[in-house]
């Protein structure tokens, strides 16, 4: 199975599916990511481009398409649909995860919605939560207590990311883990991601 994940920034897709992704690897499915921008308006871009190409190699992700898109300042949706459009006639993905379509954050809501166009005939468009996403309510729970503590390696790889004070007082690192008990409290387990399936076609 060929798995494609988007982010619209460096660390985006490890924050809502790390846990996820983790399992996959341990079963040797095929992963793809496509980062749309380097997060050069968070951080340097040269030191964010090499976090998120060491997460990737802890993943065992195959390949990461750079969208080369200026970081806040997402293209039009021509564009963007068309880079996408081209990933997915290459890697042919079984199941596509992208950055929820609610959120305070433009570039992650204009990503999301030019996914969903390019993804027209994909059979399994899934949403991930970010720290900025709103109204978020999934409806899709997957259990990752035996590779928390993984995932939370994998978020410190973005160095650059977690050392950030931020209004809430928790780092990257923490807000993963209270994430993934909010989650797993309503997925009844202990730790879960949780997420919102825009189109899940089933297999019987």
């Amino acid at each position: 199975m060929n798995i494609l994940a988007l982010g619209a920034h460096p660390d985006d897709i490890e924050y809502g599916c790390g846990g996820t992704f983790l399992k996959y690897a341990r079963k040797e499915i095929d992963l793809y990511f496509m980062v749309l921008t380097k997060g050069e308006f968070g951080g340097e871009a040269g030191i964010r481009e090499k976090e998120q190409e060491e997460a990737m190699k802890l993943l065992g992700v195959k390949k990461i398409f750079w969208g080369g898109c200026v970081d806040t300042e997402l293209p039009n949706e021509r564009i963007i649909i068309t880079k996408i459009d081209d990933v997915i006639k290459e890697v042919k993905p079984d199941e596509v995860y992208v950055n929820y379509i609610e959120d305070i954050h433009q570039d992650h809501r204009t990503l999301a919605e030019c996914t969903l166009a390019a993804t027209r005939y994909v059979k399994r468009v899934l949403f991930y939560e970010d720290y900025t996403s709103i109204n978020f309510e999934p409806d899709i729970f997957v259990d990752i207590q035996d590779v928390l503590e993984e995932k939370q390696k994998l978020i410190q790889v973005y160095s650059s990311q977690v050392g950030k004070t931020y209004p809430t007082k928790l780092d990257m690192v923490e807000s993963v883990k209270a994430a993934a008990n909010f989650r797993g409290f309503q997925g009844k387990v202990k730790y879960a991601e949780g997420f919102k399936a825009f189109r899940f076609l089933r297999d019987v």
